[in-house]
C-alpha cells in the first residue's frame, strides 16, 4: 500500500520488515498526522457551533479535512494491508 504519494500523486511504497529508521519515520509521521487530523476535527467543530460563520471562513478548514481525510485514509489503509499480511 502507498505511504505516501509524490508531487504528482503517484504512490511511493516503504519496503522492509517495518522495524527500521525509515519505518519508524514513517510510524511517527503517521503519528503526527493522525494528531494534526484530530486537531483539526475539534477545530471544526468548534466553527461549526458558531452560528455566523460564512462560507469563505469554512473554506479553508474544509480544504485542510480534506487534505487530513486523505492522510488518515492513506494510513488506515496502509495498516490495514499491514495486519491482513500478519500469520
Amino acid at each position: 500500500m502507498p505511504l505516501w504519494t509524490t508531487v504528482e500523486g503517484r504512490p511511493c511504497y516503504l519496503v522492509g520488515d517495518g522495524t527500521g529508521y525509515v519505518s519508524r519515520l514513517a510510524d511517527d509521521i503517521e503519528a503526527v498526522q493522525l494528531d494534526m487530523a484530530d486537531d483539526l476535527l475539534g477545530h471544526a467543530t468548534a466553527l461549526l457551533a458558531e452560528r455566523r460563520v460564512t462560507g469563505a471562513e469554512l473554506h479553508y478548514p474544509v480544504l485542510r479535512l480534506a487534505e487530513s481525510l486523505r492522510d488518515v485514509k492513506r494510513v488506515a489503509e496502509n495498516r490495514g494491508a499491514r495486519l491482513a499480511r500478519r500469520p
